[in-house]
C-alpha cells in the first residue's frame, strides 16, 4: 500500500572537521582550507551526477555540511563519463585535469568509507563505466561477446 519510510541512520560516522582532516591526509594538502575546497568541489560535481535513493542515502552518510554541498546541486539530465566528470571539474575550477583527478581521489576515498560497500555498489551501478576507479575500486566489466565476422 504505502512505502515504508527508511530508518534515519542518525548522526554520520564523522564530523565535517574530521572529514576535512581525513581528506587533508589522503590528498596530502598543506592546509585545511585546501582540503575543504576539494571536498566542496568534488561533492558538488558528484551531486550533479547522482539522483534518487542513492543521492539521499549518500547524503545521510555524510556530515551535514558535506551533505548540503552534495544536495544543493541540480542533477544533470545526462551522466558524464568518468573522464568527462574530471574534465568538467577542471574547467569549473580553472585547474588541470590532473589536479581535478587528485582532488577526486582524495575526497572519494573518504566518501567510500562513509558510504560503505552496499551503498557504493548502488552508486556505481547508477553511474557510467569508469567511476569505480575514481572511488578507488576495481573496475569490473562483464565480458562482451564478439559477433562472428
Amino acid at each position: 500500500m504505502y512505502d515504508q519510510p527508511r530508518p534515519n541512520p542518525g548522526t554520520p560516522a564523522m564530523t565535517f572537521d574530521q572529514m576535512l582532516e581525513r581528506v587533508r591526509y589522503e590528498g596530502a594538502y598543506p592546509t585545511r582550507e585546501r582540503a575543504e575546497e576539494a571536498v566542496r568541489t568534488v561533492l558538488a560535481a558528484l551531486g550533479r551526477q547522482l539522483t534518487g535513493d542513492e543521492r539521499v542515502d549518500l547524503a545521510q552518510c555524510l556530515p551535514v555540511e558535506a551533505a548540503l554541498t552534495l544536495t544543493a546541486q541540480i542533477p544533470d539530465t545526462e551522466h558524464l563519463t568518468a573522464w568527462s566528470f574530471i574534465k568538467d571539474m577542471a574547467t569549473r575550477t580553472n585547474t588541470t585535469p590532473a589536479t581535478a583527478r587528485w582532488d577526486t581521489g582524495a575526497v572519494l576515498a573518504v566518501v567510500t568509507r562513509l558510504a560503505g560497500p552496499d551503498l557504493l555498489n548502488r552508486i556505481l551501478r547508477q553511474l557510467p563505466d569508469g567511476y569505480a576507479l575514481l572511488f578507488g575500486q576495481a573496475e569490473l566489466r562483464q565480458p562482451q561477446l564478439r559477433a562472428a565476422a
